[in-house]
C-alpha cells in the first residue's frame, strides 16, 4: 500500500493505472498532474484521482510513488520541475517502452534517497487520452522493471507488488536487454506498420478510397497500430534507435531471403518459413498473450450483417 501515488501525465496508461488503482486499492490517494488544463479537467470529470493540479512539483509533494506517464522525450524537463519536491524514500518510476535512454537522462537528476525503478507495462491500445484507459488493461500482461543492481530491493519488491495488484505479471531485467527485446516485439512492428500504411497512401495507381474500402485483415491490422500516438512513437524511435536499427538489419536480411525464394520459385523455403512463424503465433496464444477466437477476439460491432 502506498500512501500517495502521483501520476505525471494521464493518457491511456496513466488513466488505466488510475482506474485500476481506484478499484484495487494499491494507493490511498491518487494525485494527477498534466501540462494541459483541458486534459486535467477531463481526468477530473472522469473521477480518475483525488488531487488535480497543473503544478507537477505540487503534485509530487509527499508522494511515496511517482510514475511518469508522459512521452519519454519530455522526461528530463519533467524531472527538472519535480526533483526538488521528491521525498527521500520515494519511488520514481515510469511507463515508457524505452529504458536505457531514460536511465541515462534521469539518473544525473535523481535526488539523494529517491529510489529510481524504471518500468514498462507491456499493454496498450491504439487509443490515447484520459478517456481511453480501462482498469483491466494490465490484467495478465507483463510489466518489466529495470532497476540498477544497487537499488534497494525492498523498494523493488514494493513496486513489484504494486503492479501485481493491478493484475500484471512482473519481470525484472537489465535495461539494455529490455530495449533489445522490445525493439523486435514492439518497436520494429510499429515502424513497419507506419511504413506500409504510408506506402499504400503514396501509390499512384490506387486511390485512398480503394485502400480503405478493400482493406483485408492484414492491412486493417497494420492501420490499427499505425494509429498509435505519433508523439510517443517519435520519441521511442529516437530514444531506442541503436536497438531498432540492429533489429531492422536482421529483418532486412530475412526479407532478402524471402525475396530470393520468391524469385527462384522456391516454394519449400517459403513454406518452411511460414510454418515456423505460425508456430510462434500459436505460442503467443498458448501463454495467454492473445486470443485464438476468430478475428483475434475483437468485437466487430460495425461489421455488416450476414444475409
Amino acid at each position: 500500500m502506498f500512501e500517495k501515488l502521483t501520476l505525471v501525465g494521464i493518457g491511456l496508461i496513466g488513466s488505466s493505472i488510475a482506474r485500476a488503482g481506484k478499484l484495487k486499492g494499491p494507493a490511498k490517494t491518487i494525485a494527477i498532474t498534466t501540462r494541459k488544463a483541458a486534459t486535467l479537467e477531463e481526468a477530473r470529470s472522469l473521477g480518475l484521482g483525488d488531487i488535480y493540479t497543473l503544478d507537477a512539483a505540487e503534485a509530487v509533494e509527499g508522494a511515496d510513488l511517482v510514475i511518469l506517464c508522459t512521452p519519454v522525450g519530455v522526461y528530463a524537463d519533467v524531472m527538472q520541475q519535480i526533483r526538488g519536491q521528491l521525498a527521500p524514500g520515494a519511488i520514481l518510476s515510469d511507463v515508457g517502452s524505452v529504458k536505457g535512454q531514460v536511465m541515462k537522462a534521469l539518473e544525473p537528476l535523481m535526488p539523494q534517497g529517491v529510489h529510481f525503478i524504471p518500468g514498462h507495462p507491456i499493454a496498450g491500445t491504439e487509443h490515447s487520452g484520459p478517456s481511453a484507459g480501462f482498469p483491466d488493461l494490465f490484467v495478465g500482461r507483463w510489466c518489466v522493471l529495470t532497476p540498477k543492481p544497487e537499488v534497494d530491493p525492498v523498494a523493488v519488491d514494493r513496486l513489484v507488488s504494486f503492479w501485481g495488484a493491478l493484475g500484471s505479471n512482473v519481470e525484472v531485467m537489465d535495461a539494455a536487454h529490455h530495449d533489445l527485446v522490445l525493439a523486435i516485439t514492439s518497436h520494429v512492428p510499429h515502424l513497419i506498420a507506419y511504413n506500409i500504411v504510408g506506402t499504400a497512401d503514396e501509390l499512384g495507381e490506387v486511390t485512398s478510397s480503394e485502400v480503405m474500402k478493400f482493406s483485408a485483415g492484414g492491412f486493417r491490422d497494420f492501420t490499427r497500430i499505425a494509429a498509435s500516438d505519433p508523439t510517443m512513437w517519435r520519441d521511442v524511435f529516437l530514444s531506442n534507435k541503436d536497438a531498432v536499427l540492429e533489429m531492422l538489419g536482421t529483418f532486412n536480411e530475412d526479407l532478402s531471403k524471402l525475396t530470393r525464394a520468391m524469385r527462384r520459385g522456391d516454394g519449400e523455403a517459403l513454406f518452411e518459413h511460414f510454418t515456423r512463424t505460425r508456430a510462434i503465433r500459436r505460442g503467443i496464444v498458448e501463454i495467454g498473450q492473445d486470443s485464438a477466437a476468430p478475428d483475434f477476439g475483437r468485437l466487430q460491432t460495425n461489421a455488416p450483417k450476414k444475409s
